[in-house]
């Protein structure tokens, strides 16, 4: 697909999303926040939701959360433009709460679509509810996290912390900071991996 292409779909996406009514979140947000960044990005982060600042701004990661998320962007020789950021829910729940189930069903569609366009190489979700939207049921995220996975049409998955998790828990910064000098590592696996996994149906852990 060519990038003037993607950049009309994802458009009409945003204006879709703007306009959503499909949960009860479209009555509390004040603006939606579609996510952004390079339609030809090799790599995706998939966060959980927007935050106070986000649904403010309509950008995905503009508050703290997302001055670290790029200081760790930095860290590995990327910048946002590089890549393509976006959350399991485009509308922010009351008071920052976890995502409901019925919500993160209702905007799964819209992250799928995103998907689609961009055609990543690699999915990295930031947070529990992220990992679980692509892997559900597999463990807990201090099991999983820094690990890549392969799923039959769910391209290759590699979870890590949420940013915001690190500012919580001061102990966490210098693991995400590590678990992120790995995603250089996971995107040429992904290359490498990538030809022949298209031609296996099985669920695979690469490392």
């Amino acid at each position: 697909m060519e990038l003037e292409e993607k950049q009309e779909l994802l458009a009409k996406l945003r204006e879709e999303i703007s306009m959503c009514q499909k949960c009860p979140l479209a009555k509390s947000r004040d603006r939606s926040v579609p996510g952004g960044g390079d339609p030809n990005a090799e790599i995706m982060f998939v966060g959980e939701a927007p935050g106070f600042n986000e649904d403010r701004e309509g950008v995905p990661f503009c508050g703290n959360a997302g001055k670290l998320l790029d200081e760790l962007l930095g860290s590995i020789g990327l910048k946002r433009s590089e890549v393509f950021i976006a959350n399991t829910l485009k509308c922010r729940p009351p008071e920052n709460r976890d995502p409901l189930p019925e919500e993160k069903k209702a905007c799964r569609p819209y992250l799928d679509k995103q998907i689609e366009i961009i055609a990543p190489k690699i999915i990295i979700t930031l947070g529990k509810h992220s990992m679980e939207t692509f892997l559900p049921g597999v463990g807990g995220i201090s099991k999983l996290r820094a690990k890549l996975f392969r799923r039959p049409g769910l391209r290759y998955i590699f979870p890590l912390y949420h940013p915001a998790a690190a500012l919580h828990n001061g102990s966490l910064r210098d693991t995400l900071t590590q678990d992120f000098n790995k995603i250089p590592e996971a995107l040429k696996k992904v290359e490498a991996e990538a030809k022949p996994a298209l031609n296996k149906q099985q669920d695979l852990t690469l490392f």
